[in-house]
């Protein structure tokens, strides 16, 4: 037996059908949809479409709303800042590259959870007064 000979078993390979190609095909006129009706149409129903019964996403309940225009802070603790070295200026970028907040993040807030053992300073949008205090108190700096 050679590659040239080689065949697939009979019944293996199969024609696909050909929708709409005449009557003569056995798949023309109505393309195999039947007669009429909404199944027959070019189109489909819209994703959620029950039949006319109101969709669930309109039955359900709603309330408030979500502002767009809300500033999101990337929080840390006081005591991760223990990563930095003593005197060390803790930053976005710096804090990036500790990996303690995203790489997108934009605006940083300081919570006091923990214990701080280092003097750092630090440069980010806020601090809590907890935080503040524990900073201050480790002879830190906040600017």
């Amino acid at each position: 037996m050679k590659l040239n000979e080689l065949k697939p078993n009979k019944g293996a390979r199969k024609k696909r059908k050909r929708i709409g190609f005449g009557i003569g095909s056995g798949h023309g006129k109505t393309s195999t949809k039947g007669n009429k009706g909404q199944n027959a149409r070019k189109h489909g129903n819209k994703v959620g479409f029950e039949g006319g019964q109101m969709p669930l996403v309109r039955r359900a309940p709603k309330r408030g709303f979500t502002n767009i225009f809300k500033t999101k802070y990337a929080i840390v603790n006081v005591s991760d800042l223990n990563r930095f070295e003593n005197g060390e200026t803790v930053d976005i970028k710096s804090l990036i590259a500790k990996r303690l907040i995203d790489n997108g993040a934009k605006l940083v807030k300081v919570l006091g959870d923990g214990e701080l053992k280092k003097k750092l300073i630090v440069k980010v949008a806020k601090v809590s007064k907890k935080a503040a205090e524990i900073i201050k108190a480790a002879s830190g700096e906040i600017k």
